[in-house]
């Protein structure tokens, strides 16, 4: 060598980003000096800086000749590949690389021969048989213009490419039932959706719950719930074809991808089969768990459907069969779309009327079958819309359940109704109960004795002289009904049980509850002079209530038979249209007033002028 200014000497180093490359006769002076051959001429520095990059370099570099075979490496390769640098000296680089890997390492070789610098990950196999994950970059080794070789820059990225794969599966897969999440899922159907386009094939999307889930979490824990997901994914991946089909979208939710359909038959045989499979009950410390689950199904009809519109409607139909009873499957429909486009207006819509004091109260008076007097208001809620008018309780009562509204909206037809109430008293009207109805949220409320009360002393009505009406569904859970109604009767206000016998009947909680009367529901009344079945029922609970020392109320009256059918089994109380249609307040007040200065009339009179007014 005639020095190393005269050899165009070059050099940088991979490390922190950046790529070592050294020229041919720099690498060839390394190499000879370890072969003990020195240089004849080169600045010390160099030669110290030199031989420092072959002996402490970061990163691993090996020579290999024009063939691919290993010349030299600068670091004992064991820990790396397992070889020592011995076993590696003439070995084939082709032979470490794996198998999918080969054909793209022989092309960068051949580029790098050629004068092309290369970077490339690949995969080589240890001498122990497992793969490793490298980046390599190649340069040629030129000496006299001349390429006698190729210098293999060698990085083991096989960590990082191990924290991106799990990056990556935190990212696309549930990492408690191992299977795709919600982004995977989307994506995947998206590409089905796509390629039945173009092969016309029909898919549909599937979104299931499990029902009661969160019954199961609280009578064993969470844990055994996370093993019932576990197992029931476990089931649920023997229905699908492939294993991306079957997605973990939260909580106790699956979706599932169902293609290559017939027709809708197909859809149909397909989700009994899924539903067949989670029939056999499941274990949990040694005890057998029956579930149910409810589907909701979205078939690819437009080859404008995209995968958030499938998982929406099959989410929207989910709905409908947990509101019509939960443990089925239901296809979606267009008109869903609309049904909840219309209930998410309307709940936005109670929120404004609140605030903008769109509700009122009517009232419909209760009668004494005996006297004909007026003993009692129930108070029944209206809106006002500012564009619709009036609409019907039917259409905003199950939407303000749904939504939590209920609860703000009970609360203000109780204040509303006491306030009215000790407003009539201070006028001079009997001092009679008003009765309303108790929704299933507000009875859950812990602080609802403590709203009553508060309600009560603000408005100053007595508490005997309000009625709130529970219906039968609320007393299932005993011991919580048991405790809230004691505390509302210690407060001094009545209870009564309202649509009795269209829910949960029992003797049990009617004799241990402080219930004061039942409310017979206006389907056993309105037939029962012409169905007999109806009439036997009308008359039982009369009986029956009586001889627990309940007084009873049949709602629904709108015939004079059905009077005369009340008072012949000895019936306490009636309300409905053949006394009154519900009234507004003013209304009520002139009825009151009205009755107070009517002469005594035979009581079937006194009823019937009484509606007629």
């Amino acid at each position: 060598m005639n020095g190393w200014s005269d050899q165009g000497l070059w050099l940088a180093a991979v490390a922190a980003g950046a790529v070592l490359t050294v020229s041919a006769a720099s690498l060839g002076w390394i190499i000879s000096r370890r072969n003990h051959r020195a240089p004849s001429s080169g600045p010390s520095y160099q030669l110290e800086l030199l031989d420092s990059l072959y002996n402490n370099s970061p990163i691993a570099f090996a020579v290999i000749d024009r063939q691919g075979r290993f010349i030299d490496i600068n670091r004992d390769p064991s820990d790396l590949v397992g070889y020592t640098k011995e076993e590696m000296t003439g070995k084939s680089f082709a032979t470490m690389v794996g198998d999918e890997f080969g054909e793209l390492t022989r092309q960068i070789f051949q580029r790098t021969v050629t004068g092309e610098k290369c970077s490339q990950e690949i995969k080589i196999v240890h001498k122990q048989g497992h793969t490793i994950d490298l980046n390599i970059h190649t340069s040629p080794l030129v000496r006299r213009k001349k390429t006698i070789g190729i210098l293999v820059f060698i990085q083991d990225i096989s960590d990082r490419k191990r924290s991106l794969e799990r990056i990556r599966y935190m990212a696309y897969y549930d990492d408690m039932t191992g299977l795709p999440n919600r982004r995977f899922f989307t994506n995947r159907l998206e590409e089905k959706i796509k390629a039945g386009n173009v092969n016309g094939t029909r898919l549909a999307v599937c979104y299931l719950d499990v029902d009661h889930f969160k019954l199961i979490n609280a009578s064993f824990g969470r844990d055994f719930g996370d093993m019932l997901l576990l197992q029931i994914a476990e089931r649920l991946s023997r229905g699908v074809s492939e294993p991306g089909d079957l997605a973990r979208m939260e909580g106790d939710e699956f979706a599932a991808c169902l293609d290559f359909l017939k027709d809708e038959e197909d859809v149909k045989t397909r989700l009994d089969a899924m539903l067949a499979v989670l029939e056999e009950p499941f274990e949990l410390s040694g005890i057998p768990i029956h579930i149910t689950v409810s589907i909701g199904v979205a078939v690819c009809e437009q080859s404008t459907d995209d995968a958030a519109t499938l998982l929406k409607r099959a989410d929207t139909a989910l709905h409908r069969v947990k509101e019509n009873g939960k443990n089925d499957y239901l296809l979606h429909s267009g008109d869903m779309d609309h049904v909840a486009l219309h209930k998410l207006t309307i709940q936005h819509e109670m929120r404004r009327a609140l605030l903008n004091q769109e509700f009122a109260l009517f009232y419909q008076p209760q009668y004494d079958l005996a006297s004909g007097q007026i003993v009692g208001m129930e108070a029944l809620i209206r809106w006002f819309h500012p564009e619709r008018g009036l609409v019907p309780p039917g259409d905003f009562i199950p939407a303000a359940e749904e939504s939590g509204i209920i609860v703000p909206l009970g609360d203000w037809v109780i204040e509303e109704a006491c306030r009215q109430n000790k407003e009539w008293q201070n006028q001079g009207m009997p001092f009679i109960p008003v009765s309303v109805n108790l929704s299933m949220r507000q009875f859950s409320q812990r602080n609802l004795t403590g709203k009553v009360s508060d309600i009560l002393e603000q408005t100053g009505l007595d508490p005997r002289y309000l009625e709130l009406e529970i219906t039968e569904s609320m007393t299932m859970d005993v011991d919580r009904a048991s405790q809230c109604l004691k505390e509302l009767t210690d407060l001094g206000v009545n209870i009564s049980i309202d649509d009795f016998g269209t829910g949960y009947s029992s003797f049990h909680y009617l004799k241990n509850l402080p219930i004061a009367r039942l409310k017979i529901d206006r389907s056993f009344v309105r037939d029962i002079q012409q169905d007999p079945n109806d009439a036997a029922i009308v008359a039982a609970i009369i009986a029956m209530a009586h001889n627990l020392q309940l007084q009873v109320i049949a709602e629904g009256v709108e015939t004079e038979d059905q009077v005369h059918f009340l008072r012949s089994h000895r019936c306490d109380e009636m309300q409905g249209y053949f006394g009154s249609p519900p009234l507004p307040s003013d209304g009520v007040l002139a009825l009151l007033r009205e009755k107070l200065n009517r002469p005594a009339l035979p009581v079937h009179s006194y009823i019937r002028a009484s509606g007629d007014s």
